[in-house]
């Protein structure tokens, strides 16, 4: 859960958790998404550390501090516990890689915090704290800087290691409103198809935090120009550069849709409608003289959202919520029919 806060309260925040914790584990690191949100003045429930410290050790200096340890991580170099009203994760330093389709993490410890910081995804996300010093050997305060995503090191061999990171590099980039660094963006390009390695679940929580994120339409143009979306979403790659050729549209079917996307509230469900309300076009199209007509495309969509629901594992109340959406989205009272409309030139005078 995400919320926002003033930089000096988070960082007093930080430091108290710092010192808590020195009580407890010495050494350990903020580390990753915590020491980002904490110097973009963002702060969030989940504290991550990092530490030399091997498993059993961090275990035993929980228990002698008098703290229940929690160890369903333990196997994967976590150890959890409540520390100054947080449950934090200190984690071994470590290397992880993942068998295709697999959420689980092959796992080796490190001796270094710079390794350990190395195989991180993005340079946002590689940096730690300790005390009141930051530790960034990547440049990702810069990079929080120029509002920009960077893959830590060589792009391609991040995405290799965990190819789910091409996603998350369109999700943080919706979250935070940033853009995704060209040579990163192109990383993605090239090794696309690798993400159909990965579990569809993931790539649902993924889609899910992007979708409703401030920066989701640019994340989304991220994913159509980098064929991302063809391994995702292949109905939706159909769109890109489609000419709807009707007096009812001026934009192409994609920029429509992103559009309409733009336009509706930052919920779930119904930016996965908007997000597919026309996805039954190309396949209902019918040529007239002048003009194309696209007579029933919202059963064919409503179809498509079914497929997609089990491709994507979704639970049932979701696919139903979102195909009826669009089934019924030319209706008056849709609540996509405000954005769809506002996504259209005005109508020509009869």
């Amino acid at each position: 859960m995400e919320c926002t806060q003033d930089r000096d309260a988070a960082r007093e925040q930080a430091a108290k958790l710092l010192a808590a914790m020195a009580e407890v584990v010495e050494p350990a690191y903020l580390v990753g998404g915590s020491v980002r949100d904490l110097l973009m003045g963002r702060s969030c429930h989940d504290y991550d550390f990092t530490t030399p410290l091997h498993p059993d050790e961090v275990e035993a200096r929980v228990r002698a501090a008098g703290r229940r340890p929690y160890l369903v991580g333990k196997k994967f170099g976590t150890v959890a516990f409540k520390l100054e009203g947080h449950m934090v994760e200190v984690t071994t330093f470590r290397a992880e890689t993942y068998e295709p389709g697999s959420r689980r993490p092959n796992v080796s410890y490190l001796a270094d915090l710079g390794d350990d910081l190395a195989r991180r995804d993005f340079t946002i996300n590689a940096m730690a704290m300790h005390d009141a010093a930051v530790i960034d050997p990547f440049e990702g305060q810069a990079d929080i800087g120029a509002r920009c995503i960077r893959a830590v090191g060589e792009p391609k061999e991040r995405f290799r290691e965990d190819p789910l990171r091409m996603l998350r590099a369109a999700r943080f980039a919706s979250q935070l409103d940033f853009t995704v660094e060209a040579g990163t963006a192109a990383a993605i390009a090239h090794g696309a198809h690798r993400i159909l390695t990965v579990a569809h679940e993931r790539w649902m929580a993924e889609l899910d935090r992007l979708i409703v994120g401030p920066g989701a339409i640019g994340a989304l143009r991220l994913l159509a120009d980098t064929g991302l979306m063809r391994y995702l979403l292949p109905e939706l790659q159909l769109q890109v550069g489609y000419d709807q050729d009707t007096r009812w549209h001026d934009r192409t079917l994609w920029e429509h849709t992103l559009g309409v996307v733009a336009g509706t509230p930052q919920d779930v469900p119904l930016r996965w409608a908007a997000l597919m309300h026309d996805v039954g076009k190309p396949y209902a199209r019918f040529e007239k003289p002048g003009r194309a007509t696209y007579v029933g495309h919202e059963l064919i969509g409503a179809e498509i959202v079914e497929r997609t629901a089990l491709y994507l594992r979704w639970p049932l109340a979701r696919r139903d919520e979102v195909r009826d959406l669009v089934l019924h989205h030319l209706e008056k009272d849709s609540p996509l029919k405000a954005a769809d409309d506002a996504a259209k030139p005005p109508k020509p005078a009869e």
